[in-house]
């Protein structure tokens, strides 16, 4: 295992009888990097999480966290990082400040010890250091667990979801925070289903099915992407979408929010397509030339899978 690394994966695989939940997945995370690993629900985002945090021992393949091998060091590897796990875990007949009181003495810290790394996070709940976990808001049992997965200064921070099921506001102001953790030389691995959240991170990995598509910057990802790509929208979205998937040249696609997204090769003629669409009874068609996102990336990586 090469120290020079935070997180170090070669051929990692995990099955659960006959269901292959990771398959031979490999990347490195560098000290100090905030790495995103990218993929739907199911994709095998939290067994990944829990072979890295010695929860699971893999079936085939090493791991290693700060240096040491999950299997033979995890005594060690336990003490060294921080886990907020996807779903809040901590206790609701708690207090904020009883929580995070009792996760220092796990560790065998005081809360003075590591404040200063957790101080920009807890001033935001400490107005409700006294009240219940249970009884917080989403944006708040977020805070309160990440801070108590800070507060023994661990090297390499583990984040399965943590943006879910919170509002837009709060989960903007916690990418902020990572980016602040940082800045302090944490390593972060952080798993997200959300596609925009990927342009926070340093590198990405893209992941389906137990399956790595990819590993890249985010930009790096985008510009390999090599196909053109059109918004399409009009009257009766869903039969719009069956009729695009017909026309000439387009390799596929897909619906992305208000429009759909056409993905299309070099012959592409835009407004004979359009063209032709009207014919066939859709009202106020609009295609429009866009740039490429990381999910078109990962939609045309899934169906090449």
């Amino acid at each position: 295992m090469n120290a020079r690394y935070a997180i170090e994966i070669d051929g990692l695989t995990k099955r659960y009888g006959s269901m292959t939940a990771l398959d031979r997945v490999s990347f490195r995370v560098e000290r100090g990097e905030l790495f995103g690993l990218i993929g739907p629900d199911g994709a095998g985002k939290t067994t990944l999480f829990r072979l890295l945090t010695t929860l699971m021992n893999p079936d085939e393949g090493t791991a290693a966290v700060d240096g040491l091998d999950c299997v033979a060091s995890y005594r060690q590897i336990r003490s060294r990082v921080g886990y907020m796990p996807g779903r809040f875990s901590l206790y609701a007949d708690l207090s904020v400040e009883e929580n995070l009181a009792f996760f220092a003495a796990l560790f065998g810290v005081r809360v003075a010890d590591n404040y200063d790394l957790i101080a920009p996070i807890y001033r935001q709940i400490e107005p409700f250091r006294t009240r219940r976990a249970g009884k917080l808001s989403g944006g708040m049992k977020q805070k309160l667990a990440l801070c108590c997965a800070l507060i023994h200064r661990p090297s390499v921070l583990f984040l399965d979801e943590p943006t879910t099921g919170v509002d837009a506001v709060s989960r903007s102001e916690f990418w902020d925070m990572l980016a602040e953790l940082k800045a302090k030389e944490i390593s972060i691995l952080v798993s997200t289903p959300y596609m925009d959240e990927a342009d926070r991170c340093d590198r990405i990995a893209l992941i389906n099915e137990g399956h790595l598509l990819a590993v890249d910057s985010p930009r790096g990802i985008v510009s390999a992407y090599g196909e053109r790509i059109y918004t399409l929208s009009g009257g009766d979205m869903y039969a719009l979408l069956l009729a695009a998937r017909r026309l000439p040249h387009v390799r596929r696609c897909c619906p992305f929010g208000a429009a759909h997204h056409l993905s299309v090769d070099a012959d592409f003629d835009a407004a004979a397509c359009r063209r032709q669409l009207m014919d066939e009874g859709f009202a106020d068609v609009a295609l429009q030339p866009a740039e490429s996102g990381i999910e078109d990336v990962f939609i045309k990586l899934m169906n090449h899978e």
